[in-house]
């Protein structure tokens, strides 16, 4: 692990002090909407997270709009036939665990309040939602509001891997995520950003874009 350079702080400060950061904050204030609303709407963002793992989080966006209410009420094979017409390349596997996850629906807003820490909730969502892993945990966390999680994605990590901070893991085991996770803590620490803002900074860098 690297220690933080300049450069990176400094690119982030700029980002702030443009048109990004209304954006990044207009979509923060779009994740603490969908996690005070219902638990439809949070149990559909589960549904995103599900389908991005190991495919494009644009294209995941609009299978979620066309896709509305499917996600809680259709037959799995009815759930992989619409997700296969919408472009999913995994849309068998992807509808079996939407399906398993139904059963979390109607609870699964009043389980992520009992814990006691953000890291807590992570860890419930890895072990109990087929499809999750901690990225996913994160990402879904993360687009309900939750602020103080990473979201290791291949661009999160090319990008710190170019900036000298890491060397490329082969695989990301839970224990070298962890220990990325502190690295950008300690980023957004000094960039004065919690980790979600972050994240989409961090994204924005490698994109161009601020998605979800």
């Amino acid at each position: 692990m690297g220690t933080v350079d300049n450069k990176l702080l400094s690119a982030i400060e700029s980002l702030k002090q443009s048109k990004i950061k209304s954006l990044i904050d207009a979509r923060m204030r779009e994740f603490k909407g969908i996690g005070e609303g219902s638990s439809g709407e949070i149990f559909e963002e589960l549904c995103f997270c599900i389908l991005t793992a190991n495919f494009s989080a644009e294209r995941a966006i609009k299978i979620q709009k066309e896709m509305g209410e499917g996600f809680l009420t259709l037959p799995e094979s009815e759930l992989a036939e619409r997700l296969r017409e919408l472009g999913h390349r995994f849309h068998e596997a992807r509808a079996k665990y939407i399906v398993e996850a139904r059963r979390h629906g109607d609870s699964l807003k009043s389980i992520l309040t009992s814990f006691h820490s953000q890291v807590e909730a992570r860890r419930w969502l890895a072990d109990n939602v087929k499809g999750f892993g901690f990225k996913e945990a994160s990402h879904f966390l993360r687009n309900i509001g939750y602020d103080d999680l990473a979201i290791l994605d291949f661009h999160i990590i090319d990008l710190l891997a170019r900036c000298g901070l890491i060397e490329k893991p082969k695989t990301l085991t839970k224990k070298k995520y962890l220990e990325i996770e502190e690295l950008l803590r300690e980023i957004a620490k000094r960039s004065r950003l919690n980790l979600a803002e972050l994240d989409l900074y961090l994204w924005y860098m490698e994109t161009g874009k601020v998605l979800k």
